[in-house]
C-alpha cells in the first residue's frame, strides 16, 4: 500500500466514523426524549415484533385512547411512554405466545399542534421534533400585519388551564394550542 492510498483509507475510515456518532447522537437525543412522551390520540406509532409480521402493526390512537392489538385484544395506551408500551407488550406476549419477544415501538407521526389567532392560515398542523413558536408561525403563513409578536400565548396540552406568555424561541409540544393576539398599533 503507498502513501496516496494509506491517506485515502484514513480519510474514509474518519468520514465514516464521523457519520456513525452522529447517527448514534442523534438517535440517543430522540430516544432520550421519546422516554417521557407521553402517548395520545392523534400519536401514529409502530409496532415491531422481530421475527413476527402477523405482530408487527402501524396504527393511530383514537379518541378512545385504546389500540386492539393480536392475542392481547385491547390495550389502553393513551398516557403511556413508548417504554413501558414496549414493556406491556413485551411481558404479555412472553411465555403464552412467544419466547422472550423482541419488541419496538416507534412514533411515526406525532398528534398536530394547533395555532390560531393572527396567522395567515391559522389550523393545526403536523409536529415535528424542535419546533419552535417562531417556526409554527412559519407552518402556519407567517404573521399577518396585525399581529403581536409580544403577545403570543401557548396553552400546553397537559396543562389546559396555564396560558403562558410565550416567545418566539419556546418549544411547541404536540397538542399545545397557540394563539397569537392582535397588536393595536
Amino acid at each position: 500500500m503507498n502513501y496516496k492510498q494509506s491517506r485515502d483509507s484514513f480519510f474514509i475510515i474518519n468520514i465514516l466514523l464521523a457519520a456513525l456518532l452522529s447517527c448514534f447522537i442523534f438517535s440517543s437525543s430522540v430516544y432520550a426524549a421519546g422516554n417521557n412522551y407521553r402517548l395520545n390520540t392523534g400519536d401514529r406509532i409502530k409496532i415491531t415484533v422481530y421475527g413476527e409480521d402477523d405482530l408487527s402493526m402501524e396504527t393511530t390512537l383514537g379518541d378512545s385512547g385504546v389500540i386492539n392489538y393480536p392475542f392481547l385484544g385491547e390495550i389502553a395506551i393513551e398516557g403511556m411512554t413508548i417504554k413501558k408500551l414496549e414493556n406491556y407488550i413485551r411481558q404479555n406476549l412472553d411465555g403464552d405466545y412467544l419466547i422472550n419477544p423482541n419488541v419496538h415501538v416507534s412514533i411515526e407521526e406525532y398528534r398536530p399542534f394547533y395555532i390560531n389567532g393572527q396567522v395567515k392560515t391559522p389550523g393545526g398542523y403536523p409536529y415535528q421534533p424542535g419546533l419552535t413558536i417562531q417556526r409554527a408561525v412559519s407552518l402556519a403563513g407567517g404573521f399577518t400585519e396585525r399581529a403581536s409578536k409580544k403577545n403570543t400565548f401557548i396553552v400546553h396540552e397537559n396543562r389546559p388551564q396555564s396560558r403562558i406568555r410565550a416567545s418566539l424561541y419556546m418549544k411547541v409540544k404536540p397538542g399545545d394550542i397557540i394563539t397569537v393576539e392582535e397588536s393595536f398599533f
